[in-house]
């Protein structure tokens, strides 16, 4: 098969076999969407090798465990567990010591013809959800997950930063939690799109009258401005929710999470069931999001085009 991988630092199309995994399913990937962790990794966040990509849907080809889904559509949950510590054998394998991760820690990932996960990880797509939507659903549930990590209510003043992808599907995401939803960004086109799903928008450059006004600030920028503004954002005692994954190391005031007595926490993977109820309503238009895509055999473009300021999300279809 075809696989979009990383090898010696190197990122390429390459001919590769099918991938291992005694008793997993295996998964014909129908449509794969690039996300900034991807670009991340070609810098070198992780020091993954291998196939990349955690964003995908497809059709399952074999499935010893469940044969049932032979043939279904289905998404997968990106963490596979060890299925024997405390955590996996509670359901859940996000934080299992010995988990691999899809297109990230041990285990190839999406960017390919076929992968294989656990049968157990696997969740099937309704039928009036398209493939265009359903790869939106790994990083839906990451926005989605963030109420995991901090508590919220239909008061809470939550503030997001930054109008990407990421920023715009956590402002989707918090606006289904909370009355007062804000998004921060640079880009008017793009905060369009919140602002017309009645999410209130302000330019980065405007946002001085809005200090210290916030209880929850979700970093989704991926940058060192937005994590100072952040800290500018949000109240004493509130919290900094920090989204984005980058191989840089950042440089922050770490006295004013002091002084200001300020929780900041790390948020990662969510739970795809929601995700995939969310995107059932049809509440939102994910398609809005989509900015192009890429026959897989034009995937080093479409990486490109990734990686190209003020786009959102880039589609690698393996159909065509």
């Amino acid at each position: 098969m075809k696989a979009m991988q990383v090898r010696n630092g190197v990122l390429g199309i390459n001919e590769t076999s099918l991938p291992e995994g005694a008793g997993e399913a295996l998964i014909r990937v129908t449509c794969s969407g690039i996300c900034n962790t991807d670009l991340e990794i070609v810098r070198g966040y992780a020091g993954f090798e291998g196939t990349i990509g955690h964003e995908f849907v497809g059709v399952v080809e074999a499935s010893d465990e469940r044969p049932d889904l032979i043939g279904k559509r289905v998404v997968g949950e990106i963490n596979a567990g060890c299925n024997h510590c405390e955590l996996c054998l509670s359901g859940d394998t996000r934080h299992c010591p010995d988990r691999t991760v899809l297109g990230i820690k041990g285990r190839d990932g999406a960017h390919a013809e076929f992968l294989r996960l656990p049968a157990v990880n696997l969740l099937t797509v309704p039928g009036n959800v398209t493939d265009h939507e359903a790869v939106f659903v790994e990083p839906l549930a990451a926005a989605l997950g963030i109420s995991e990590r901090a508590d919220m209510g239909p008061d809470t003043k939550v503030a997001v930063i930054g109008d990407g992808k990421l920023g715009l599907l956590c402002s989707f995401a918090m606006s289904t939690l909370t009355k007062h939803t804000s998004l921060i960004g640079k880009h008017t086109s793009k905060m369009n799109i919140a602002a017309g799903y009645d999410i209130g928008t302000f330019e980065a450059s405007e946002i001085t009258h809005l200090n210290s006004s916030y209880d929850i600030v979700i970093e989704a920028s991926g940058s060192e401005s937005g994590f100072a503004s952040a800290l500018d954002l949000v109240r004493p005692r509130g919290t900094i929710v920090l989204k984005s994954t980058f191989s840089g190391k950042p440089v922050w005031e770490a006295w004013r999470v002091v002084v200001d007595e300020i929780s900041v926490i790390g948020s990662r993977c969510g739970r795809f069931e929601p995700a995939i109820r969310l995107l059932e309503s049809k509440r939102f238009d994910l398609t809005s999001l989509i900015s192009e895509e890429f026959a897989f055999g034009n995937a080093l473009a479409g990486m490109e085009k990734a990686a190209s300021k003020g786009v959102l999300k880039v589609l690698l279809n393996m159909q065509n």
